[in-house]
């Protein structure tokens, strides 16, 4: 029986089982197990992880595990140089475009791509992942340890203003937000337009207090700066301030 001895960093810990946290500990492996097959079937998603050293040397998710192995496994590095490893995805994405089941109408307002419906499957998901790129962000554990999943997060937070929050920093999105430039229902750009064009479509109150507004295309909705705009401006300025003072340290 191939026996290999795994340690676990940072917030990969949660995904294990408790006993088995920030410490080394030993156990079976199957016939021929990788590296992958080993450390989901520990509970923690491999779009989760950066890094895999074994006995110290960098390797991938196929790597085959042999008796007596010494496994080390790392989250994403926020600020490390690791170029000399091999991290375990080929290739960034060149867009930052989410699939979620969770946030959309948050990343939307920060001005990130983000699809989302109610009714997507898994099958769904994966498929929009592989074709158009995108990062899949979800509390389903299950989802992301399916293979076609290349890059995605957990989303550990419950309430969604705290799961932004998480999400900007992990990801560091903070530097590319480009808030209130997507349509928050259909995820299509938004574009100003007079009010003149707009007129006949508004509420008597708006007509009387707005100036400035957007359009989107797609339907047809009309957005302006009232209350509902600025408690969603307060909640961007403050998870924008936080990121910006936890990059200072």
């Amino acid at each position: 029986m191939v026996t290999a001895t795994f340690r676990f960093y940072e917030e990969l810990n949660d995904f294990i089982a408790p006993d088995n946290r920030k410490r080394e500990f030993t156990c079976p492996c199957a016939r021929a197990a990788t590296t992958k097959h080993m450390i989901e079937a520990l509970g923690v998603p491999h779009t989760e992880v950066e890094l895999i050293l074994v006995n110290g040397e960098s390797v991938d998710f196929n790597r085959i595990l042999q008796d007596g192995d010494r496994v080390a496994v790392y989250p994403r590095f926020e600020a490390m140089d690791v170029t000399p490893l091999l991290r375990v995805r080929e290739h960034p994405l060149r867009e930052t475009r989410f699939v979620a089941d969770a946030l959309a109408h948050m990343l939307r307002m920060f001005g990130f791509d983000t699809l989302y419906d109610n009714h997507f499957h898994d099958d769904e998901i994966i498929a929009i992942c592989e074709q158009e790129g995108r990062i899949v962000l979800t509390r389903d554990r299950e989802l992301l340890k399916r293979k076609s999943v290349t890059h995605g997060c957990f989303v550990h937070a419950l309430k969604s203003e705290q799961q932004l929050r998480e999400i900007v920093k992990r990801l560091d999105l903070a530097r590319s937000a480009k808030p209130f430039t997507l349509c928050l229902h259909c995820n299509a750009p938004l574009r100003p337009v007079d009010k003149v064009s707009v007129y006949n479509r508004l509420p008597p109150r708006v007509q009387a207090n707005y100036e400035r507004f957007s359009t989107c295309d797609v339907c047809g909705r009309v957005f302006w700066e009232g209350s509902h705009w600025r408690n969603m401006r307060r909640v961007l300025d403050g998870v924008l301030k936080e990121s910006a003072s936890s990059g200072k340290t």
